[in-house]
């Protein structure tokens, strides 16, 4: 098993999903895993360390733990099947280990509030994680190429900027603005 921490949880520009990233402790590995929007909240809620007047679901699961004498002594992200990540929230209790099946950002969520350990099997890690050079090409990007010289009717089209642009006095931008004292 990995042990790793979270790096940050960030929003997916393109539509209204997070991601937890999880940085590998010992490298520069990264897992991005999928999350919902109350989860993601839920875990930065406690990771900001925020009082909040009542106890969110994470809380409440943590204090059922802490009620029935069973403490969390880390979680798991133990496989990935079909794009779906699987966890287990492993507790001790009366002497013995319970592992509870569980989704990871649910078992993120209890492991930032009880303090443990994040651990991701290596198998998970080898078909999932991400290093930043790993996306970044060996060599050089090419030049850009020249764009394609404009048709005569996009350049038409286009002299009325022209012609404004070469109108503009940039020497001096106030010259045609009117005087606000005059009103």
């Amino acid at each position: 098993m990995i042990e790793v921490i979270i790096d940050s949880i960030r929003v997916h520009l393109m539509a209204p999903q997070r991601v937890v990233v999880l940085k590998q402790t010992n490298s520069e590995r990264y897992l991005t895993i999928w999350v919902g929007p109350y989860e993601a909240e839920s875990i930065t809620v406690a990771l900001q360390e925020v009082e909040m007047v009542r106890p969110l679901t994470h809380d409440l699961l943590k204090n059922i733990f802490g009620a029935f004498n069973a403490r969390v002594i880390r979680v798991e992200i133990v496989k990935l099947q079909d794009d779906i990540f699987y966890g287990n929230i492993v507790a001790e209790a009366d002497g013995r280990e319970i592992h509870i099946d569980s989704r990871p950002s649910d078992a993120i969520a209890i492991a930032v509030r009880a303090h443990v350990p994040i651990l991701v099997h290596s198998s998970v890690m080898e078909a999932a994680g991400m290093t930043p050079d790993q996306d970044m090409p060996e060599t050089s990007a090419p030049a850009a190429k020249e764009p394609p010289p404009l048709s005569e009717d996009a350049n038409d089209r286009l002299s009325v900027f022209k012609d404004f642009i070469d109108k503009l006095d940039i020497d001096n931008p106030d010259k045609d603005k009117p005087d606000s004292d005059s009103t």
